[in-house]
């Protein structure tokens, strides 16, 4: 699939350079492309799935970002923050968040794609 929307890609750049916005455009459910060619990975939870992860983790103060930054998704992550891997309870449950690590910042767990160091989701108390 990927050959063919890469095909696509180049055939509508080169006969029709206001359709190559478009055709990058094109996402899944895992990750969307951007016209700068990078890839933002999203992490689509259930309510009852966030509020599991945060019911996990978020008392375990020592766990907490030892320096502030802004917890948004996309957001670049500071390479000083250290990050966890989510408990196994959490990851048996739910296998598309076994490739995404923790910090806490605040009151909020902040989900990070650890090999991109970007925040992937934020979940707080009462979501």
């Amino acid at each position: 699939m990927k050959l063919h929307i890469a095909t696509f890609t180049a055939i509508a750049a080169l006969t029709c350079p206001g359709a190559l916005n478009s055709a990058l455009a094109q996402s899944s459910d895992t990750q969307t492309q951007t016209t700068a060619g990078s890839e933002q990975h999203a992490l689509a939870l259930t309510a009852e799935q966030r509020h599991a992860i945060y019911a996990a983790v978020s008392q375990d103060k020592s766990k907490a970002a030892k320096t502030q930054f802004s917890p948004t998704i996309g957001a670049e992550v500071p390479p000083m923050i250290e990050l966890y891997t989510l408990p196994d309870q959490i990851l048996a449950d739910n296998h598309a968040a076994e490739s995404y690590e923790y910090t806490l910042e605040q009151d909020k767990v902040v989900l990070v794609d650890p090999t991109r160091m970007r925040v992937v989701d934020v979940i707080g108390p009462k979501q």
